[in-house]
């Protein structure tokens, strides 16, 4: 906790260095920079298997391939307890999420970046899941910035998951789930982007992320 509660001091300060497309101390890139490995498209997402995923000048950037099919980049290892840390920088009009403990079918806990009217960056759902009543984060704009970088720290951690979100150093969310909603009750899965399926996507919007990095907890 103490070393969680330093690295949101640090996040925003982090995020004006000119250099920043690097994890903090302790973290784990994901995402190297260059191209998808260590990732694959799921291809039995309900929200489609969208190929637009690629990299733009060291930035993982998530798109509909066509208008409707959207999708799910998954990591292809599986982790359990840990911290994640991005940066990310969606367009207005964009509904996407951080999927935590997710399957191959996209049936996870999922921290929502929906950055479109009514959307919530930040708050917690059971993407497929049954009788996650989830947490919203109804204050997350009072610390977004728009047109611009923002970071998120993620920390999910035991067999009941309990989900903690800051947001450019500010905590969203601290929530317990009441059991494990997770199919078989998985107590492990792999990280999922996603690019939502159907109509809540903008043409030609994207979702775009200069950093994903993990510290796995209790090794």
């Amino acid at each position: 906790m103490k070393f969680t509660r330093l690295l949101c001091g640090l996040m925003v300060s982090w995020l004006h260095s000119p250099a920043a497309a690097a994890p903090p101390a302790g973290f784990t890139p994901l995402f190297n920079g260059r191209d998808l490995t260590g990732w694959h498209i799921s291809q039995i997402n309900h929200h489609g298997n969208t190929t637009g995923w690629t990299v733009e000048n060291g930035v993982l950037v998530g798109t509909q391939d066509r208008p409707g099919n959207g999708g799910i980049l998954l990591t292809d290892r599986k982790f359990r307890d840990f911290e994640i840390y991005i940066e990310i920088k969606p367009d207005f009009g964009c509904d996407g999420g951080l999927f935590l403990r997710s399957n191959e079918r996209g049936q996870a806990y999922q921290v929502m970046l929906d950055y479109l009217e009514g959307g919530s960056v930040g708050g917690i759902y059971g993407e497929g899941l049954k009788d996650v009543k989830g947490d919203r984060a109804p204050n997350w704009r009072q610390y977004w910035k728009a047109d611009d970088w923002n970071a998120l720290l993620v920390r999910i951690q035991g067999e009941v998951p309990r989900i903690q979100v800051w947001l450019n150093g500010h905590q969203l969310v601290d929530w317990q789930d009441t059991e494990n909603h997770l199919p078989g009750g998985a107590t492990e899965g792999m990280i999922g982007l996603q690019v939502h399926g159907g109509k809540r996507w903008v043409e030609g919007g994207k979702h775009r992320f200069r950093v994903v990095a993990v510290r796995e907890l209790g090794k």
